[in-house]
């Protein structure tokens, strides 16, 4: 027979090899703490996201000055990292040879931040996740939050061109106009540069979650 394996506290505490469970829970629980200690496999934890603070703020200066505001997906999380280090596992079948230096997928090595200082970028001292770039009048500003990256700023042909720079880097998706930030609809009114924003499709989950649609 194969392991048993299970799902509720109380019946693998009372197992035979309940011990064995134990240990097993404690090494992981002490790997997941490691990682919490600053210079400890940060790298494999670590996803990108400025402060919503930082965000609401971003988007009044858009709306003020009625820059644009575009939004990319990123195709795979930590966006396309090297490996660093040596790694050990057992060969898959229908194993594929990658070269050295390829990039692999999920690697977890973020290496966002490098590639878009040397495209001219400056990160924001108190805000780590914010870029920009200024060239005469212009300004674009980079705005990473897990997988999605908002594009904003006055200058349409520098943000196509920062766009496509950042799909030659990555696997990108556009998504064109950004109409949802972190879950909230954005309605932008340009002529009297006013931005909407409302949860109302995320209330609606929720009231349908608990039942409480239909309630009045």
């Amino acid at each position: 027979m194969g392991e048993v394996i299970h799902i509720e506290l109380e019946k693998a505490m009372s197992d035979i090899d309940s011990g064995k469970w134990l240990e097993a829970m404690r090494s992981e629980m002490d790997s997941m703490s490691s990682n919490k200690r600053p210079g400890v496999d940060f790298k494999e934890t670590y996803s990108p996201v400025a402060m919503i603070k930082s965000i609401w703020i971003l988007l009044a200066i858009s709306s003020y000055y009625d820059y644009e505001i575009w939004k990319m997906d990123v195709k795979r999380a930590f966006l396309n990292g090297f490996i660093e280090e040596e790694i050990y596992m057992d060969q898959p079948v229908d194993f594929i040879f990658i070269e050295k230096g390829q990039r692999l997928p999920e690697v977890g090595i973020f290496i966002f931040d490098e590639y878009i200082k040397s495209y001219d970028f400056v990160k924001n001292e108190f805000e780590p996740c914010i870029y920009k770039k200024v060239s005469g009048s212009s300004v674009v500003f980079l705005v990473p939050y897990a997988d999605d990256i908002l594009l904003i700023g006055n200058n349409i042909k520098m943000l196509g061109d920062t766009k496509a720079w950042l799909s030659m880097q990555f696997s990108m998706k556009d998504l064109g106009d950004a109409s949802y930030i972190l879950g909230v609809k954005i309605y932008k009114d340009r002529s009297r540069r006013i931005l909407r924003m409302t949860q109302a499709s995320y209330i609606e989950k929720v009231l349908k979650r608990f039942k409480m649609k239909n309630l009045k």
